[in-house]
């Protein structure tokens, strides 16, 4: 945890904040259904509120978001970004634990300050030392980073007592590369909306309106994405209606939950809903990286062209898999529990690198690409020195990326490659990757093509519809807000936004500001820091 010096307190919360989040929730979907008068209650916060475009650390980390919600910093300091990540003195990706979290969440702060605090599944977030607030994790979120538990322990006892268990039946690290039917996923995710709306408000009453903050997290919109996204639309206003009504019938259940919860809080409620990432088509080149990295020379297999001796016989789970046709090897990685299918593919990736030549490798992902520099001292096995070597290293990889094109159109396949201590400086930017892609997503990947090798050519095993997207949101409305407002800021911005709502002062050293546009000119607060 950071040694951050902690919040000023300006005396009692004027007010009660409620933060709803929504995960890889469309702030175009949602203003679009609005204005059609399909969302009402969204529509009632539009008319009322201020809408904030967030720019969002999904532009270059996909899975970074919730974590610099939570704490008002960006990668590098907070150090999250995927459920598997690189860690100093490891040479390949770790699962996450809690002690990843280089920086506390706002709502500890706040907790720590006097405020009342009540959180519920907050993506990708773990319980803090001290915490002294009632708060449940893990349990109805689309990729489990920990097991589902609450504290006070008995808080999620009695939601599974009074409710049940949550509804949905799918989880990111165990679906796999599964694509579950349309028809059951659109079902169970309307229900599983119901299920967070219910037991949201029942957790509410039962604070009897003592709380002072509520950080309520909807996972549904999150793989409604990934799946009901229909294939190859571009937007809701350039596919059929028709193809987005399941889509549509999940902001719709959000949109009925939006005004139960609505209708229970206090009247002088301050409501904020937020989204680090939307939904785009599911095009991206993350899967070919391997075998470009290792065209360009800077991944090296062993038994590789500078050995003089035999390459070395395949793995005994290389040798099954090239006896196995890729159809059927997704039916029995499918079969696998989660933890052993990701052991399993860790242990068959390292195998294909010899790390005494390799000067960089890539990362597990799913959307940009992401490699790590071999580097001594901090890897292992680590062959590159820090300093100029790597600098220039950095620099080189992203000159042959920027020159790789698609194909399919001829177009750059890549639409930017980040250098990690260029956009995300910080304490721990060593979980970080070193280099990240962002690729251009206006047509399909089959292969890449590099004026140094030619071409390499692949198939992925990610057949969703849709994936992220970099645009975040903010919607608020209520106590203390300038209604009527369209603004802009950055996803970092909304946890010392929150704090000043709830009357604290943000703490020293946060990478985000409070929100200017949430107050009149005349009362906006002094900044205190």
């Amino acid at each position: 945890m950071s040694n951050r010096s902690p919040a000023a307190q300006r005396g009692p919360a004027a007010q009660h904040v409620c933060v709803i989040g929504l995960d890889m929730g469309d702030g175009a979907l949602i203003r679009h259904w609005s204005e059609q008068g399909r969302l009402p209650h969204f529509a009632s916060l539009l008319a009322s509120g201020t809408w904030t475009d967030l720019e969002s650390t999904a532009q270059v980390l996909h899975t970074s978001t919730w974590p610099t919600f939570a704490t008002g910093t960006l990668p590098g300091r907070h150090g999250v970004y995927f459920p598997y990540q690189p860690k100093p003195g490891h040479q390949l990706a770790q699962l996450i634990q809690p002690d990843q979290y280089g920086e506390p969440t706002f709502w500890q702060y706040a907790d720590a300050q006097g405020r009342r605090c009540l959180v519920y599944d907050v993506p990708e977030t773990f319980p803090e030392v001290g915490f002294q607030g009632q708060a449940i994790f893990d349990w109805g979120t689309w990729a489990w980073y920990g097991r589902p538990c609450s504290c006070p322990p008995a808080q999620l006892k009695g939601v599974k007592s009074q409710f049940g268990r949550y509804p949905l039946g799918f989880e990111a690290k165990r679906l796999g590369a599964k694509i579950p039917d349309r028809t059951v996923m659109e079902r169970r995710l309307v229900q599983s909306i119901a299920y967070k709306r219910d037991t949201a408000k029942w957790l509410i009453e039962q604070q009897a309106n003592e709380w002072e903050l509520a950080v309520i997290g909807f996972c549904e919109p999150h793989p409604a994405g990934h799946y009901l996204w229909p294939l190859e639309a571009d937007s809701v206003t350039s596919g059929e209606t028709a193809q987005f009504q399941p889509l549509l019938h999940i902001y719709e259940a959000l949109d009925q939950a939006l005004g139960v919860l609505l209708d229970c809080m206090p009247p002088e409620t301050a409501v904020l809903v937020v989204s680090g990432d939307g939904v785009r088509p599911n095009r991206c080149g993350w899967y070919l990286l391997p075998d470009v990295l290792e065209k360009l020379g800077y991944s090296c297999p062993p038994g590789s062209a500078e050995d003089s001796g035999p390459a070395p016989p395949p793995s005994l789970i290389g040798r099954v898999k090239g006896m196995v046709p890729p159809s059927t090897r997704r039916v029995i990685a499918d079969a696998l529990p989660w933890w052993l299918r990701d052991k399993i593919g860790a242990q068959e990736e390292a195998s294909k690198v010899d790390w005494s030549k390799s000067r960089a490798f890539t990362l597990p992902t799913d959307l940009e690409g992401c490699i790590r520099i071999n580097l001594k001292g901090r890897e292992p096995q680590g062959i590159v020195e820090p300093g100029r070597e790597y600098d220039a290293l950095c620099q080189e990889i992203r000159t042959d990326l920027e020159a790789l094109t698609n194909p399919a159109n001829g177009a750059p396949a890549v639409r930017r490659v980040w250098i990690r201590n260029e956009v995300f400086p910080g304490a721990r930017q060593e979980h970080l990757p070193d280099v990240m892609v962002a690729w251009n997503d206006e047509t399909s990947f089959r292969s890449l093509a590099s004026p140094r090798f030619g071409q390499v050519e692949g198939e992925t095993a990610d057949l969703r519809p849709g994936t992220h997207s970099p645009e975040g949101f903010l919607l608020a409305s209520g106590a203390g807000i300038a209604p009527g407002q369209q603004t802009t800021g950055h996803l970092a911005d909304v946890a010392p936004t929150i704090l000043r709502l709830l009357n604290l002062d943000p703490p020293a050293g946060l990478d985000g500001t409070p929100l200017p546009a949430f107050w009149p000119v005349s009362s906006v607060p002094d900044s205190g820091v």
